[in-house]
C-alpha cells in the first residue's frame, strides 16, 4: 500500500472511530449526541478536560479502549501528514539542486525568455535539432507544463540579473526574448546585452514600432511573429504546391526532405576544392541550394566551380540520414 492510499485509510478509520466512539457513549451512558461527540474528540485528542458527565463503570472501560485504539491511529495518521511535507519539500529541494547543476555544466546553450505557445514551440525545435535549452518563465503555472516537456528552466523573472546568471547567460550562445510584452523584450535585451556582450539575441517584436528599440537595445534580429503568420497564410493561399513543399522540407520526420545549413570546418576532407570536385551530391545524395561565405556573402544556386573554404555555411537539401552523414563529414571529431 502507498503513502497515498495509507493516508486515505487512515483518514476514513478516523471517522470510523469518531462514529463508533460516539456511538458507545450514546448506547452505554445514554448521552445525547453533540455530548456523546465532545466527549470523543477530547478523549481522542487527549486535551484532558473532565468528563462531561460522570462516567458508569462501562463507559470507563469503554473510554480506555478508545483511547488507545484512537491514539494509536491519530499518531499514525499525525506521522504520515509529517512524512508527506518533509518528502515533498526534500523531493522539491533536491529536484531543484539537480535541475541547477544540469544547468550550470552547460556550454552554448540556448536561453528561452518566456514559455508561452512560442515559446514551447521554440523550445521543441531547438531539442529536435539537438541544443540544450534552458528556459526562464516566471508564471508558477507553467513550470508543471515544463516539468512534463523535461525542458530545463530557471523560475523568476528574466530581467533580473542573478535569475539570467543562474540560467548559464555567461556561457549561452543565444537568447530568445519572447516575453508578454514588448517592454519586457526591451529590458531584457538591454541587460543580456551588459551580461554578455558575444551573445547572439533574437527578439520578438509586437509592432514595427518597437523593432527599432530592439535593435537598438542590442538584438541581432528582430522578428514578428505576426508577420511570419501573415506571411505563411498568403503562402498557403496563393501558393499552396511551395508552401506544402516548404513544410515538408522544414519538419523533423525522419524520412522527409529537409534543408539544413551546416559550417565547414577546418578540419573538414572537403577545403579548398571545387564544388563539382567535392562528391557532395554523389556521396550523399543531396542538393545545394545556397552557400552563404565567411565573409557574408550569399551566393544562391552555387555553380559548379564555386570553391569550398572552411567557415562557409552551406544550405542543403535532403534526407535527414544523408544530412547527417554530410554534417559529419564536414565536421569531424
Amino acid at each position: 500500500m502507498d503513502k497515498l492510499n495509507k493516508l486515505i485509510f487512515s483518514t476514513i478509520a478516523s471517522f470510523v472511530i469518531l462514529f463508533a466512539g460516539t456511538a458507545g457513549y450514546m448506547i452505554i451512558e445514554q448521552w445525547d449526541l453533540i455530548d456523546s461527540i465532545y466527549m470523543t474528540v477530547l478523549t481522542l485528542g487527549s486535551v484532558g478536560y473532565s468528563e462531561v458527565h460522570p462516567l458508569s463503570f462501562n463507559g470507563r472501560v469503554f473510554t480506555i479502549f478508545l483511547i488507545i485504539s484512537g491514539m494509536s491511529l491519530v499518531m499514525y495518521l499525525a506521522g504520515l501528514v509529517v512524512q508527506f511535507v518533509v518528502e515533498g519539500e526534500m523531493r522539491t529541494i533536491l529536484g531543484r539542486r539537480k535541475l541547477d547543476k544540469n544547468i550550470n555544466g552547460l556550454r552554448g546553450h540556448y536561453i528561452v525568455c518566456g514559455y508561452g505557445r512560442i515559446g514551447r514551440t521554440l523550445c521543441n525545435q531547438i531539442k529536435e535539432h539537438g541544443f540544450n535549452v534552458v528556459v526562464v518563465e516566471k508564471n508558477e503555472e507553467l513550470l508543471p507544463l515544463l516539468e512534463k516537456d523535461k525542458t530545463l528552466y530557471v523560475h523568476g523573472d528574466a530581467s533580473n540579473e542573478s535569475i539570467l546568471l543562474k540560467a548559464g547567460i555567461e556561457y549561452a550562445s543565444s537568447l530568445i526574448a519572447v516575453l508578454a510584452t514588448d517592454t519586457d523584450n526591451v529590458f531584457l535585451v538591454l541587460t543580456v546585452r551588459q551580461l554578455n556582450p558575444n551573445i547572439y539575441i533574437m527578439a520578438r517584436a509586437g509592432s514595427d514600432s518597437v523593432r527599432s528599440k530592439l535593435v537598438a537595445a542590442g538584438a541581432n534580429r528582430v522578428e514578428s511573429p505576426y508577420e511570419v503568420g501573415a506571411v505563411s497564410m498568403s503562402l498557403k493561399l496563393l501558393q499552396p504546391s511551395v508552401s506544402d513543399f516548404l513544410d515538408i522540407a522544414l519538419s523533423r520526420k525522419e524520412k522527409a526532405i529537409q534543408i539544413e545549413e551546416v559550417t565547414i570546418s577546418p578540419k573538414s576532407q572537403i577545403l579548398n576544392v571545387m564544388l563539382k570536385d567535392s562528391g557532395i551530391r554523389q556521396n550523399y545524395n543531396i542538393i545545394i541550394i545556397a552557400i552563404r561565405k565567411k565573409a557574408g556573402d550569399m551566393i544562391f544556386n552555387p555553380s559548379f566551380e564555386t570553391f569550398l573554404e572552411a567557415g562557409d555555411t552551406i544550405i542543403a537539401m535532403g534526407r535527414t540520414s544523408n544530412l547527417k552523414k554530410f554534417n559529419e563529414e564536414l565536421n569531424p571529431q
